[in-house]
This record gives C-alpha cells, sequence and structure tokens, in this order.
C-alpha cells in the first residue's frame, strides 16, 4: 500500500495547488485537495473565506478522513496524491498513520508566503503558515520512525521544473512523465470549494511559473512572525532535495 501513496505536507501559498495540477495531469494519479479543511474549521471554529461551505463540502471526522485517504485509491489510479495543509492536522490528533505514506515537505521563503496570504487573508500567528507543523512533521518522522522525508523548495521547483521534477518522481521512486511539465487551464472537479477564492492564478495557469524574486518589504506588523518564520524555515532548507 505504502509505495503509491503521497502525502504532500505544505503551508498555504507555496505552489501546492500548481504541483497538485503538475500530479494529476499523469494518466495513473489520482489527487485530494486539502482532505482536512473542512475537519479543521469544524473543530477550530476559525472563519476562513467561504468557512460555511467548506464545511458543508467534506468530511468533519478525523477517524472517517484517515479511512478514506489510506483506503483504495479512487478511479482505479495507481498513485494517490494528497495535498495537506500541516495546520490542518491539529496538535491532538494521532498522526501515526502518515508512517504508511511517501512523505514530502513542501516549503517556501517566508516572505513569498506571507506576503501572498496576506493578500488573501489576516494572519494572525505563525500557526497559520505550516512552519511549525511541518517541523514536528520531519521530527516525528526522522527521530521516531528513522524516515527521511521529501522536502521541496518552491523556489527551486520555479528555478527548475523538469529537472526538480526527475528529482522528485525519483526520490518517490516512480517513473517521471513529461506530462507534469504543463496541464490544462481552468477549475477541476478535484479541487476544493474553496478555489473559487485561492485559485485565481493556479485556474489561469498551464504550468509552471518562472520564479520572480520579490522586492517587496515584509510590513512591520508581520517583522516578529518573519523573524519566527525564518528560523524554521531554514532548518528545513538544509534539508531539502537538490538537482544532481
Amino acid at each position: 500500500m505504502t509505495s503509491n501513496f503521497i502525502a504532500m505536507w505544505s503551508g498555504p501559498r507555496n505552489i501546492s495547488t500548481a504541483l497538485m495540477r503538475s500530479f494529476e495531469n499523469r494518466s495513473d494519479c489520482f489527487v485530494s485537495d486539502e482532505p482536512f479543511y473542512s475537519y479543521f474549521l469544524y473543530k477550530t471554529g476559525l472563519k476562513h473565506p467561504l468557512s460555511d461551505e467548506v464545511i458543508n463540502s467534506g468530511l468533519i471526522d478525523y477517524d472517517k478522513i484517515i479511512k478514506y485517504i489510506t483506503g483504495p485509491i479512487p478511479s482505479s489510479k495507481n498513485i494517490w496524491y494528497q495535498k495537506h495543509m500541516a495546520h490542518h492536522i491539529l496538535e491532538e490528533e494521532n498522526i501515526d498513520w502518515i508512517k504508511n505514506m511517501k512523505n514530502c515537505l513542501l516549503i517556501r521563503h517566508p516572505s513569498d508566503v506571507i506576503l501572498s496570504y496576506a493578500k488573501k487573508n489576516e494572519i494572525d500567528n505563525i500557526q497559520q503558515l505550516g512552519y511549525l507543523q511541518q517541523i514536528e512533521i520531519y521530527k516525528m518522522l526522522t527521530k521516531e520512525l528513522g524516515i527521511s522525508p521529501i522536502i521541496i523548495d518552491a523556489q527551486d521547483l520555479l528555478r527548475e521544473p523538469k529537472k526538480m521534477l526527475i528529482e522528485i518522481c525519483e526520490n518517490l521512486r516512480i517513473k517521471f512523465d513529461d506530462k507534469m511539465l504543463s496541464w490544462p487551464p481552468g477549475s477541476r472537479e478535484t479541487d476544493g470549494i474553496w478555489g473559487k477564492h485561492w485559485y485565481k492564478q493556479v485556474e489561469a495557469s498551464t504550468g509552471f511559473k518562472p520564479y520572480i524574486k520579490t522586492n517587496k518589504i515584509i510590513p512591520l506588523k508581520y517583522q516578529s512572525l518573519y523573524d519566527e518564520c525564518i528560523q524554521y524555515y531554514d532548518f528545513l532548507y538544509q534539508n531539502r532535495i537538490v538537482i544532481n
């Protein structure tokens, strides 16, 4: 079972939906878009854009979600790519099930994340951005299970999409497919209902956009948040996969 189940642990605004598009364009792959999001909003009571619609659109029972995403792969596919937001897993929940997945951490520099996220929603604390939760997943996998997660930096992927995708597939022990480099524009049936608020750019895309360094300055109100995030990002960045 474990060889074909991919758990991509990301934070928000990490090009995670573009990477999901890349995998979905493979003929052998089924994708799931943030299966814990409905549960997360239901349990926390947080108000996100389209909160009520999100809660009503998905499963809100943690155990039922686990049963689904560790069960048979839908549509008779060989690979199940699951896009997860790391912060959607609440601290009190058991995550032993992830040992049966091929776990990846998708990271992005905090300046890019904060500036992008702030355009769509207010940032109240570091928990919203997933860095802390990615560190916890990393610690569990490496210290308790002796498994090294595949860490992917968004900037590396945007700079060299083909080379990075080849490297990612090699680490996942699946064959690279050229179809991963481009995809048709538009929405997908597999997109979460929240896509109509968050996915405008990816819906217009047909591939990975070239990386453009931002010269914008972090707003003063987010400076302490940035300072906290960067230490976690730097640690994960040092352990990322690199192109040979």
